[in-house]
């Protein structure tokens, strides 16, 4: 198990609920942010574990579980955040153009 404040934030919900894949998802972000051996381990447990209820919740013992819409969000906030401020910059360059 990894401390809270330490789990990397996996994008699982939203998507295919198939269990290995679940796992995969998780075991790659571990291996991407350098916990190669908590992959490990976790993968271990999960295909020992005795339900998928039981393996969900020891993906969660590794990873933060998201959401894949998260990202899409945050880049879409970003965007139109960007639109706005170029938008208040030409109504305001318009002003002393006058």
């Amino acid at each position: 198990m990894i401390d809270p404040k330490k789990r990397p934030d996996c994008p699982l919900i939203g998507q295919d609920g198939n269990i290995f894949n679940l796992m995969g998802i998780a075991s790659r972000t571990l291996r991407q942010n350098g916990m190669a051996d908590k992959a490990t381990e976790m993968c271990s447990r999960i295909t020992s574990s005795g339900s998928y209820s039981e393996a969900l919740c020891i993906i969660g013992e590794y990873v933060n579980i998201t959401s894949v819409d998260d990202d899409e969000c945050e880049s879409e906030y970003e965007e139109n955040e960007d639109d706005y401020f170029d938008d208040e910059e030409d109504e305001y360059n318009q002003n002393f153009d006058m």
